[in-house]
């Protein structure tokens, strides 16, 4: 059974206590790890790039530089409080761990990104390792193709060629 995919911004994880997640983490709670940690948690969650979490700290008014960013990113990434994932190859967008696995599907012409759940696909994985002898410790199915505004535009493209 497919579950519908589903934009990052609805995956349910709430921070409550922020400065105590890091702490877990083994990180000292700074105001510019907390307000990295908010932005990822925020309404809006997605799949951010260091240079989007940057930019959203500056529309905020924050005065956190971009290498500030990429340590703390890079710091959240090894403590397991992100995920880091190269979609393409020219850079790394990062998104919180909710610690509830999902795929994702990729959008080659906006980047978009989207989540999915799929038990069928998760069991066949399984099996497949288990053919050849493999115990599945883990993995990662990433799907590219066009979202739907984006292959709307390209068909629109293509009926007036």
């Amino acid at each position: 059974m497919v579950t519908q995919a589903r934009p990052a911004s609805h995956i349910p994880w709430e921070i409550s206590h922020e400065s105590d997640e890091l702490r877990r983490a083994g990180l000292k709670a700074t105001a510019p790890r907390l307000k990295i940690l908010r932005i990822l948690a925020g309404r809006e969650r997605a799949h951010l790039a260091a240079e989007e979490v940057y930019q959203r700290l500056h529309d905020d008014g924050e005065d956190i530089g971009l290498a500030t960013v990429y340590r703390v990113l890079t710091q959240f990434a090894e403590a397991g409080i992100v995920i880091r994932h190269n979609f393409d190859s020219d850079r790394a967008v990062f998104e919180l761990n909710s610690g509830i696995h999902h795929d994702h599907l990729v959008c080659v012409d906006c980047g978009k990104v989207e989540e999915f759940k799929d038990r069928v696909i998760e069991r066949r994985q399984v099996d497949v390792a288990a053919v050849s002898g493999y115990e599945l410790q883990s993995h990662s199915l990433i799907l590219y193709g066009r979202c739907p505004d984006c292959a709307r535009v390209a068909r629109r493209g293509d009926q007036s060629a």
